[in-house]
């Protein structure tokens, strides 16, 4: 089943049961797929959905700081609350083991040799992990490969 038809499911699933928060966060999720949708005209496959989710967890994180920072808790609940359902559409992140087996898989495919190679090794791994692994640790992990 595709994301957005498990979505679909969900919204009315979330209707029927009157979970009123998880049918708002859904209906924000489906409206920005949507918008994608219109502004690029395609049709989103499952990849560019989590795409659109992990943009959306980074937005959540990024305000959840900042209402922090200026002492705003029932804001960050608001915003931690959105972050619970829409993290639970993503895929389970790897782990640090994995996500080294993947740099080195990807250092054998592109003959990166060093710190001068770093962008080509990243344009190797992004399309492989996007959606799977935390981009900054995966960068992280790349730099600590070439430097030790």
């Amino acid at each position: 089943m595709s994301m957005k038809q498990q979505l679909t499911d969900d919204m009315k699933a979330a209707m029927k049961a009157g979970e009123k928060h998880k049918l708002g966060v859904i209906r924000l999720i489906n409206a920005e797929i949507q918008r994608r949708e219109v502004d690029e005209r395609v049709t989103l496959d499952d990849a560019a959905v989590i795409a659109v989710l992990d943009k959306m967890v980074k937005q959540r994180k990024d305000s959840i700081t900042q209402y922090d920072a200026a002492n705003r808790d029932d804001l960050a609940q608001i915003e931690r609350d959105e972050l619970v359902v829409i993290e639970a559409y993503l895929p389970a992140k790897m782990g640090e083991a994995e996500i080294q087996a993947a740099i080195q898989e990807a250092v054998a495919e592109t003959g990166a040799s060093g710190p001068a190679d770093m962008g080509k090794l990243m344009g190797a791994l992004k399309p492989k992990l996007a959606g799977k692994a935390d981009m900054g640790l995966v960068s992280q992990l790349v730099k600590k490969h070439f430097a030790g």
